[in-house]
């Protein structure tokens, strides 16, 4: 799994089990191997890519996660392993145009790998007319359902839950797309533990103009992209003359504001995961936002892998034929099996 928020690859090595209907999971060895300098740049600007270099960039990061597939595997000496499961990176993720690329899903990788390789998950749901967007709410529903709403913290902020029977999810804002950006401006990976953002201030007019954006008004089925970061959410906040640690302390309240409204007067236990949950800052104003929720932060496998893990479980649907995409969360004209199998040639 390759997120928004570009701190590098996940690899899970994980086992899968169903019983009575109920599956379970283990997660053995899992690590991130994060991205260099060079790919940190290349893939923030790809989308401004043409459509020829974005062919060149899809066959070298192809090569790319295919070798290091391979290296994990080795270096954990995993065996009898049932398949790959991938989700590439997102570059291009423009549903209402029909547009979304993750690259590093070619035919190639299977070769590469030596192993069966499951793939390319999002492409059939926007040809379905979905949103192709979120789809870890099938794994919350399958392995996560003791907790009432499963939050996730990553580049972007999404929330899962069961309503009238069905699931519902969407995107709500971004988080460490924006966080990350402005700790980077300071000379920092990330803010750790929001303590930049501890020391700034609310800038009201920026943090009213954020809370103004059109995204928060849609109905779901809704999701974003990078796009929509460096078109919208950027320009806005830099429009305000303010130092780098109000924009970081006016965003964090900005997302806690956001996630609030989406939970508005809901009570349950909700399931914190993603690398925003590391940030100790962010967690105290979402939580003074959810006063009626039971916030719960995994183990630290669960919290940094889960979407690995989950689109671990997307892959075995795959295989065994099952839905693993629900036109309740993306707004498709129907469930279905979604996913690309290659074969070593």
């Amino acid at each position: 799994m390759s997120g928004t928020s570009l701190d590098g690859i996940d690899f899970a090595h994980v086992i899968f089990s169903i019983e009575q209907n109920k599956w379970d999971y283990t997660i053995l060895e899992a690590e991130t191997l994060p991205y260099s300098e060079d790919w940190i740049n290349i893939l923030k600007t790809a989308t401004r890519y043409s459509d020829t270099a974005l062919e060149e960039l899809n066959e070298n990061y192809t090569d790319y996660l295919g070798q290091e597939i391979t290296t994990f595997i080795k270096k954990y000496t995993i065996t009898q392993l049932d398949a790959i499961s991938s989700h590439g990176h997102t570059i291009l993720h423009q549903p209402e145009k029909g547009i979304t690329l993750q690259i590093g899903n070619l035919k190639k990788i299977a070769s590469i790998t030596k192993q069966k390789v499951v793939c390319d998950f999002r492409v059939q749901d926007i040809l379905l007319k979905g949103q192709g967007a979120p789809l870890v709410p099938i794994g919350d529903r399958l392995l996560f359902s003791d907790f009432d709403f499963c939050l996730n913290l990553g580049g972007f902020s999404n929330i899962s839950f069961e309503e009238n029977h069905e699931r519902i999810a969407f995107d709500i804002c971004p988080v460490n797309t924006i966080l990350n950006h402005y700790a980077e401006a300071m000379g920092f990976p990330y803010d750790a533990g929001g303590a930049i953002a501890r020391t700034g201030r609310i800038h009201l007019e920026a943090l009213n103009a954020l809370n103004e954006i059109p995204f928060y008004k849609a109905n779901h089925p809704k999701s974003l992209g990078f796009e929509s970061v460096r078109d919208l959410f950027l320009p806005l906040i830099e429009g305000y003359s303010i130092p780098i640690e109000d924009k970081l302390r006016t965003f964090t309240e900005h997302i806690a504001i956001q996630i609030g409204q989406t939970l508005k007067e809901k009570s349950g236990r909700i399931l914190i995961t993603g690398g925003g949950a590391y940030n100790n800052f962010l967690i105290e104003t979402i939580k003074k936002h959810l006063p009626k929720q039971d916030v719960i932060i995994p183990d630290s496998k669960t919290l940094e892998f889960k979407e690995a893990l989950i689109f671990g479980l997307l892959g075995v649907l795959k295989l065994r034929n099952e839905i693993n995409v629900l036109k309740s969360v993306t707004g498709a004209s129907k469930d279905h099996c979604s996913g690309v199998i290659f074969t070593p040639n």
